[in-house]
């Protein structure tokens, strides 16, 4: 038997490893979340509802059936941001940092996992990928916290409640965790601009992907006249600006005659712009969604199914996936067989990979929206259904406020979704269908009718 379960691990591909390293830490979250220690006086919940927190926290979505400032204690945002950063950075990323601290040596397996967490093509400079990542991560959220501290320290005077409320925000925005602890997320922080500059800016460099900071960094230090970016740097960078000002501009014109009617066109456009960039990972938000209109709403959910970039904390199919399709759909218009962007041809493997991602997730997805209607016999609108499952496979934490009404067979459909989002589906693919093999041979080819 001892023997059997040595072959089964020592045979487990990267991306199943990964698979089993995030189900462990989630029932750890659990675990830890599950302790009485943790809630306010007199607080019991059900146990699927500590399984979605701790799947809510890790996933870094900000979906939940309980409101988190009315159910935990301090001790409990400790630990829920706690799990949000492991999140956040990764597992792999997270145990490469202990890995280092203790000095024990980095093996070629746990460099494949790693190079599989942080959705990377070769596996030479992982672990300084990794350090640069938590540098990069704890330099935002401490600058975010420190100007959170002192906006909240002018609105109450009280100064545990500022760093408090300062640092879980913090967290919340750069992991894109999307989790807060003033019960209504930012709706009280409507005008409040600066507040909302930060918290977008946070959320944007937390789904951005973490290469892009470290490039970005590495220009900014550059002595070099000609720094040259990346082709992932500039694709990901230019289609996530595309998608924000997209999205800004649906939702401004969309709402100002329904949700921002009586609003100063400046408000309008600054909540719309926050609505947009929080659509793609980030799940704080300054206005109630389930106050959008239906056409909004498939806006937002079609940004959150899209979601973040790779290597970020974010899910969804990826900006990069999304700007495959796009480019492959005007060079077939143009009737070229190869996509070249930025003076740079794409390889045929990555436009396979974009293809297949996005034509399983639209499956997976439109599965997860059918058995939800199906289990809850129609008690929500479909709009709310299609708007919870995308934010969920998003990793982005939206909610018209269906989540807690939801049956427990339902909040399992959702937390897979969420688990699913932060893994990556690539990963889960790759975790189901085991290792991959090149066949030795060929089939004779044959055309089929098509269109």
């Amino acid at each position: 038997m001892i023997k059997w379960i040595k072959s089964f691990f020592h045979g487990l591909s990267p991306q199943r490893w990964l698979f089993l390293y995030y189900l462990l830490a989630l029932l750890t979250a659990t675990f830890m979340l599950s302790i009485p220690f943790l809630y306010r006086g007199g607080k019991d919940i059900p146990m699927v509802d500590v399984l979605f927190v701790a799947a809510s926290a890790l996933s870094v979505t900000g979906l939940t059936p309980v409101t988190i400032s009315e159910t935990f204690n301090t001790y409990g945002y400790i630990v829920i941001m706690l799990i949000m950063n492991l999140g956040g950075i990764g597992i792999m990323a997270m145990g490469t940092l202990i890995w280092v601290f203790f000095g024990v040596r980095i093996g070629l397996r746990e460099r494949m996992q790693i190079m599989v967490d942080n959705n990377q093509h070769k596996i030479s400079g992982v672990v300084r990928l990794v350090m640069d990542i938590f540098k990069t991560l704890l330099l935002i959220e401490l600058v975010g916290a420190f100007i959170y501290v002192i906006i909240f320290m002018n609105q109450s005077g009280d100064v545990g409640y500022a760093i408090l409320n300062g640092v879980f925000l913090s967290v919340s925005a750069t992991t894109n965790g999307g989790m807060d602890i003033f019960g209504n997320s930012l709706l009280n922080y409507t005008e409040n601009y600066v507040l909302q500059l930060v918290v977008t800016l946070q959320i944007i460099l937390g789904a951005i992907g973490f290469p892009v900071l470290i490039e970005l960094r590495n220009f900014i230090s550059s002595r070099k006249k000609k720094f040259r970016f990346s082709l992932f740097t500039k694709v990901t960078t230019a289609t996530y600006g595309i998608l924000l000002a997209v999205g800004t501009f649906f939702i401004f014109i969309m709402e100002s005659q329904n949700y921002f009617e009586n609003d100063s066109w400046f408000k309008t456009l600054s909540n719309s712009f926050f609505a947009s960039a929080t659509s793609r990972s980030g799940g704080l938000t300054t206005v109630d969604p389930a106050h959008f209109a239906d056409g909004t709403q498939v806006v937002m959910s079609g940004l959150m199914f899209i979601g973040a970039s790779p290597s970020s904390a974010g899910g969804g199919i990826r900006t990069t996936t999304f700007a495959l399709l796009i480019l492959f759909v005007i060079a077939f218009s143009r009737g070229r067989d190869r996509v070249n962007v930025f003076n740079r041809e794409v390889a045929r493997e990555d436009l396979n990979r974009a293809f297949a991602v996005i034509s399983l997730a639209v499956m997976l997805v439109f599965a997860g929206i059918v058995s939800i209607v199906m289990i809850e016999d129609s008690r929500f609108d479909l709009i709310d259904v299609i708007f919870e499952v995308t934010s969920a496979f998003g990793t982005c934490g939206l909610s018209t406020g269906i989540t807690n009404d939801l049956s427990s067979p339902s909040k399992f459909i959702i937390m897979m979704f969420m688990f699913i989002g932060r893994i990556g589906f690539i990963s889960f693919l790759f975790s189901i269908g085991g290792r991959q093999h090149e066949l030795p041979y060929h089939y004779p080819k044959e055309r089929i009718l098509i269109g």
